[in-house]
């Protein structure tokens, strides 16, 4: 009964720490024209764009010009925090966040799921999580 215990909370420590790994290095978009680093505040997650292969629009920084904010649109993409108030709903799953598209300004319900130490699904979805779009983040560091 000991052994099992003892390898239980291994595992459920292994599991955790294999959560929390997502803070770690920046990620890729699917794209592979941004990368995103994660970061928690309090106990919710948070994603933000630290790198743009193309970061310039006609020779200044891209805006975030789509925004139905109208204030927020004088704002660069480069730091956009696009990916907001994720919680832990398992070793290996954030749920109940959003993702913001900048490219049209709109804002969708959000799910990330670790599928490795190297790849993150996300997934962006409108009411229910089958209607919706994954793309797949990879490590970049």
């Amino acid at each position: 009964m000991k052994n099992t215990l003892i390898i239980v909370a291994f595992l459920f420590t292994s599991s955790v720490s294999f959560a929390q790994d997502i803070t770690q290095g920046t990620w890729f978009s699917e794209e592979k024209d941004s990368r995103v680093q994660f970061f928690k505040q309090g106990d919710k997650l948070f994603g933000k764009i630290v790198w743009l292969k193309d970061p310039n629009e006609n020779g200044k920084p891209k805006l975030d010009k789509n925004n139905p904010d109208e204030k927020q649109r004088a704002k660069t993409i480069l730091n956009l925090v696009f990916l907001k108030n994720f919680s832990v709903d398992s070793p290996k799953v954030w749920d109940d966040g959003e993702i913001y598209d900048p490219r049209n300004g709109k804002t969708y319900s959000c799910k990330l799921t670790i599928v490795s130490p190297t790849t993150i699904e996300v997934r962006g979805f409108i009411g229910i999580s089958i209607l919706g779009r994954t793309s797949v983040f990879t490590k970049a560091e």
